[in-house]
């Protein structure tokens, strides 16, 4: 059976830093299962995120060494869009993801980009305003809404990529309780639809909707016990 997400030996450092924050990371994810990372700060687990989805080394440069396979290809070897096809993540900081005046621009942005046909765009919006509960903020600038909706509309605009693979880079770290339970309810549903999807989490609260939690601890992954 091909996994989702496959890692040997991942190893990196960032660019004028002496010490690698990742020491031979190894992870196996199947197909459709909620796995959590949990970890202290500073210990890697954005890194690592980011080492997922091609941001690393695109982006932050860097040593970089080891292999991360996404449904069995090398993430080396893929273009940047097969790439954003497979994996979407959704950040801490919604603010940083929305810039569109409405959020249907918003969802919109990433197919017109990658030159999806308008209808197909179209039935998208449709899809991912029912799927995540927003429909009724569909022409609402996304500045004038609550952290939680504003992280609604982020995972949104992931999510009409259609991405096989969703990251969750601590997103419910800036929401209140109503918040949490809403995003946690799209998780349930995008498992129910087959996604795979990985939390890097720091709140033990946030671990319920998942079937498996790692430590990442000194740059490697342990089995979770409960501590940090």
């Amino acid at each position: 059976m091909i996994l989702a997400v496959e890692i040997e030996n991942l190893k990196f450092k960032y660019k004028g830093q002496k010490d690698f924050i990742l020491k031979g990371i190894n992870l196996k994810v199947e197909k459709g299962e909620v796995l959590a990372i949990v970890g202290l700060s500073g210990n890697g687990k954005s890194t690592l995120c980011y080492s997922l989805n091609g941001i690393i080394p695109n982006v932050f440069d860097g040593d970089l060494d080891g292999i991360v396979k996404v449904f069995g290809e090398n993430i080396k070897d893929m273009d940047k869009s097969k790439l954003m096809s497979a994996i979407g993540v959704v950040f801490q900081d919604p603010d940083t993801q929305l810039f569109s005046p409405t959020v249907e621009d918003e969802i919109a942005f990433g197919p017109e980009n990658l030159c999806v046909p308008r209808e197909e765009i179209g039935r998208r919006i449709d899809q991912v305003l029912k799927l995540t509960g927003i429909e009724k903020y569909r022409r609402e600038n996304p500045n004038n809404l609550s952290g939680g909706e504003k992280q609604l509309v982020a995972l949104g605009a992931v999510l009409s990529l259609e991405p096989k693979i969703l990251v969750f880079d601590e997103a419910m770290a800036q929401v209140d309780d109503n918040g949490k339970k809403r995003i946690k309810g799209v998780i349930k549903k995008l498992k129910e639809d087959g996604k795979t999807i990985i939390m890097i989490e720091h709140d033990f609260n946030n671990l319920d909707i998942a079937d498996r939690v790692v430590l990442l601890k000194d740059g490697k992954l342990h089995k979770f016990e409960g501590e940090l």
